[in-house]
């Protein structure tokens, strides 16, 4: 899908959510930190969100990233194929997302995988409207900081970290190759 298409997928997307949930574009700005004004501007497909941007507005509507992207239209399935995977790449720093996990299956889980390029760096604030959700990174290849509560954990291949989304946290790929990890991440806390 070109990127203009996909600006206009998630534009629509997120209109389609916020009408669904009663929302006013304000009520949505105060939910998720988003300016009224941003909120517009990507529901008309005039921006591109980041995954920290995008991340907020899925927490504050109710709903992960991998919800987000799964196309409702689908067939349910227990199997996803490779190819019929969403993939979504963040214009901010170009890190590419992968929704691993079969869409439509009413999974309280999903499994992401990510490809995040050296030397970037990513901020998710702390975002009340995700306190329940829970994650864990388990990485493959190359190397994260990842800064979870003001603790910065080194991680290298093999390592997972668990954390609560709503908490907060940045990553950053100080390596000189692109970091490949999996997120986890269950949407209903123990």
């Amino acid at each position: 899908m070109a990127d203009d298409d996909l600006d206009l997928a998630i534009g629509a997307r997120i209109k389609e959510l916020r009408i669904a949930r009663g929302l006013t574009l304000d009520e949505l700005a105060n939910a998720s930190a988003v300016s009224r004004a941003m909120i517009s501007r990507i529901e008309r497909a005039e921006a591109s969100p980041t995954a920290s941007l995008l991340s907020r507005l899925c927490a504050a509507l109710g709903l992960s990233l991998s919800a987000f992207f799964a196309e409702e239209d689908m067939e349910v399935s227990p199997l996803a194929r490779r190819e019929q995977q969403a993939i979504w790449r963040d214009p901010g720093t170009g890190y590419v997302r992968r929704s691993v996990s079969p869409p439509g299956t009413g999974s309280k889980v999903d499994v992401v995988e990510v490809i995040f390029p050296a030397g970037a760096r990513v901020i998710f604030p702390p975002n009340t409207a995700s306190a329940d959700m829970t994650q864990h990174v388990w990485l493959f290849e190359g190397e994260m900081k990842v800064t979870h509560r003001d603790v910065t954990h080194h991680l290298m291949p093999g390592d997972c970290l668990f954390m609560g989304v709503g908490d907060g946290h940045a990553f950053h790929n100080p390596g000189e190759v692109p970091a490949r990890y999996s997120v986890i991440l269950d949407r209903g806390r123990l």
